[in-house]
């Protein structure tokens, strides 16, 4: 199960890197990080997820909102699987 997490987390951080340098913006590092909990019964799937994107580099938080919520709405498959059984929750946070 953390490899699916896994998953989430490269496939949402590839297509931000992606949509980020589509908008030309200045980043120097990107890092996701997700935390979730998994339902008691069997089977034991995500019921929530939180994914914690940490940008550094001089990025606008509206593009960063924008190429997150176009990863978890349109582009990353792994994401689409998982919003049948879990809710996804992000957090941006920026670093110089």
């Amino acid at each position: 199960m953390e490899l699916v997490l896994m998953g989430l987390c490269a496939c949402t951080a590839t297509d931000v890197v992606n949509i980020l340098r589509k908008k030309r913006e200045r980043f120097t590092a990107l890092a996701v990080r997700a935390e979730a909990e998994r339902a008691k019964d069997p089977p034991t799937v995500y019921t929530a997820i939180r994914l914690i994107y940490t940008i550094s580099g001089t990025v606008s938080r509206k593009a960063v909102e924008d190429a997150v919520r176009l990863s978890e709405e349109k582009y990353c498959s792994v994401s689409a699987m998982l919003k049948s059984t879990a809710k996804i929750t992000t957090e941006i946070v920026l670093s110089s």
